[in-house]
């Protein structure tokens, strides 16, 4: 079955270069950091297509099973065996009519670019007793280095209930107060920017019926060079960094990089990494 993008989208989002200018300043006014979130975006013919497609990520072999103390979750980024809908779906959301409503609703002016491979994104699904501690992001792209701006969800959850939690909190730079709790319902979309400020998660475990999933999607968009402001310590290290809230100790696993970081500062040791990636880690 052929499906033309416009099919995909609700009768609301036809105008895509309209609803962008539209929704630009509740985009960038957003607290605690620019974000937004859109009901009944896309079709619910459409999005159904895809939920009856979506897997159960637990059986899947190319899935990654997270099952630490930050994280319990699974995740499936194998686009070549997505079920066709699915695929179809991905497609549209890397493609350049929904890059530019993007570009247009964030004021990005770095030129965005879509992640084919999906690096982090793709299918999410998490089950009774799962969770995602809040975090930052890893704010470069794996293999060419491209800096990570955007990140969107899309939620696949009919009747989620909020005694389920697995809401998605935003908080504030400090970690001392959750801004916002945004209910992960069928057909939601969450639009944020990617920085190192961007605290976001949905730290208690999740208590839904065995039957029951918290399932979306996940792409993220990335620009060559971003402002400086949006980052802490060009030299930390490129990874997920979990975050304690106010009031929790201890809660998050935290790795031990005090004496990296501080190494990282000198040039002597990006020569030595540098020589590393170059000559060493190739053979092994």
């Amino acid at each position: 079955m052929d499906i033309k993008y416009s099919e995909m989208l609700s009768k609301k989002s036809q105008k895509l270069d309209e609803l962008a200018l539209s929704l630009r300043n509740q985009y960038s006014n957003a607290k605690p950091f620019p974000h937004i979130q859109l009901d009944n975006f896309f079709s619910d013919q459409y999005l159904n297509l895809v939920l009856n497609e979506f897997p159960d990520l637990s059986y899947l072999n190319s899935s990654q099973n997270y099952k630490n103390k930050n994280e319990v979750k699974f995740a499936n980024n194998d686009y070549r065996n997505f079920p066709n809908n699915i695929k179809i779906f991905f497609d549209f959301l890397n493609s350049e009519t929904f890059l530019n409503f993007i570009q247009s609703l964030t004021s990005i002016n770095e030129k965005l670019f879509s992640d084919k491979k999906l690096n982090g994104g793709g299918l999410h699904e998490i089950k009774s007793g799962g969770l995602l501690k809040v975090h930052t992001d890893f704010s470069k792209h794996p293999t060419n280095n491209l800096d990570r701006r955007i990140n969107v969800l899309i939620y696949l959850n009919k009747n989620w209930k909020e005694e389920y939690n697995g809401y998605l909190e935003l908080w504030d730079r400090e970690m001392r107060e959750c801004k916002q709790r945004i209910q992960p319902s069928f057909n939601k979309m969450v639009i944020f920017s990617t920085t190192d400020f961007s605290n976001h998660g949905h730290p208690d475990a999740i208590k839904c019926p065995d039957e029951v999933s918290r399932k979306s999607i996940a792409l993220y968009y990335f620009s060559s060079g971003r402002p400086k402001d949006e980052t802490i310590d060009s030299d930390m290290k490129n990874r997920t960094y979990f975050k304690n809230r106010f009031g929790f100790k201890n809660e998050v696993e935290e790795k031990k990089e005090n004496i990296k970081v501080f190494l990282r500062k000198f040039s002597f040791y990006k020569k030595i990494k540098n020589f590393e990636k170059k000559y060493l880690r190739k053979k092994k």
